[in-house]
């Protein structure tokens, strides 16, 4: 006579058409169906947010697997039957009440079954030659049922993650070449052509940055993508605008730049300091101010960490202070900030505080309405010792760090 196997669990735990619907599929799997156990695992951990598992339920459906004498999983002999004592070893030490709760999720989202025994003891008993003839315990079948589907899981949220990946990729091409494009315009004194969109080269840049705005907000992967058609656009743009003027020998000194230089003598003469180093001239010496006159190299790379889009801008990559200070330069007029609020940062708080500055408001794009006033807030609220520039650069890190963790979600 075939033995009695308990449909409901022992004790007080519920039984719930879950749990009906749950057996029933692992009742009808396909006849000679076969799987790796470790394939399934793999399959299940990639979808586990689907499944609505954490990272310690893994832990104990690995230690269950352990327990699994075979490779596949094949047949009708699925029951592992280990005491709390030996799982908990090989569940990393897990506590009872812990382990306990991971077995109640991995059952309630039909990746387990129980086979409770009438006293609700897990064991097993042996028939003729030492062959398991019933088990009591925890049944893998429903891995074995649920294999495809798992399988197909995984499949798209790999799919998925490649797609965002690739468009990611797309992103960071275009912020680079959009931010060295709009840079080499505005240095060597462009005019924008009438058919652009925007009238100047700051105009360019403010919309490459207000498209750069919703990357704050963890788009998702459409979001993501017409953000990049919208960059490839802007890419496309700026680059006929440069090309309008590629047929010149010398741009910065033919006549229509010397007009551009009268129309507009008061952005040009804010940007000192670029036609400065482009003349050959020494950036000038950092005075002693809050960063030193040698600052160290950790607070530079805390800089470079908190505000890593400033990189785009630079000619070379930045590996001191002086390459910080030139890349500031470049990226303040198009920020708006005046020259005469950016020299009153510098003779208030030193080149290399108010260089750091200004890349922080760079790194917070649209979030600041009006940069050369908060530069100004900002540089009087320092001369009181009312404001410090590391919260600020701690601040943009975390939400950085907060942003990467997002996208490995």
């Amino acid at each position: 006579m075939e033995p009695q196997i308990a449909t409901t669990p022992f004790g007080g735990r519920p039984f719930t058409l879950d749990d009906v619907a749950t057996r029933r599929h692992a009742r009808e799997r396909p006849a000679g169906a076969r799987v790796g156990k470790w394939q399934v695992f793999r399959w299940i951990s990639i979808a586990r947010q689907q499944l609505g598992l954490g990272e310690r339920a893994l832990a104990v459906l690995n230690a269950l697997l352990s327990f699994h004498p075979e490779t596949y999983l094949e047949g009708a002999r699925l029951v592992v039957f280990p005491s709390n004592e030996q799982l908990a070893i090989r569940a990393y030490g897990m506590a009872a009440s812990t382990m306990r709760r991971h077995l109640a999720s991995l059952v309630d989202a039909g990746i387990l079954l129980r086979r409770d025994s009438p006293n609700g003891k897990r064991y097993a008993r042996k028939g003729p030659g030492g062959v398991i003839d019933l088990a009591f315990g925890f049944d893998l079948s429903p891995l074995l049922a649920r294999a495809p589907e798992f399988e197909q899981r995984a499949a798209e949220i790999t799919a998925e993650k490649e797609a965002l990946c690739r468009v990611r990729e797309r992103i960071s091409l275009y912020r680079r070449d959009i931010a060295k494009m709009i840079a080499a315009g505005f240095e060597a004194e462009l005019s924008v052509p009438a058919a652009a969109s925007a009238p100047d080269w700051p105009g360019l840049h403010h919309r490459f940055r207000t498209l750069l705005g919703c990357l704050c907000t963890r788009p998702g992967r459409l979001e993501l993508e017409a953000l990049a058609a919208d960059l490839a656009d802007l890419a496309d743009l700026v680059l006929k605008c440069l090309e309008c003027h590629s047929n010149s020998s010398k741009l910065s000194t033919s006549e229509s730049q010397n007009e551009h230089h009268i129309q507009d003598s008061k952005q040009n003469s804010s940007d000192l300091e670029i036609r400065e180093e482009k003349e050959g001239k020494e950036t000038p010496d950092i005075p002693p101010g809050p960063l030193g006159a040698k600052p160290s190299l950790q607070p530079l790379s805390l800089v470079l960490e908190a505000c890593p889009d400033l990189q785009d801008y630079a000619r070379e990559p930045i590996r001191d202070w002086r390459d910080l200070i030139a890349a500031a330069a470049i990226v303040r007029p198009m920020l708006g900030i005046s020259h005469a609020a950016y020299e009153d940062a510098q003779r208030a708080i030193g080149p290399a505080h108010a260089a750091a500055l200004v890349a922080a408001i760079l790194q917070r794009g649209t979030a600041i309405q009006s940069p050369g006033g908060y530069l100004r807030s900002l540089t009087a609220r320092a001369c009181r010792n009312q404001f410090g520039l590391t919260p600020l650069l701690n601040a943009l890190v975390r939400s950085h760090h907060r942003a990467a963790q997002a996208r490995q979600e």
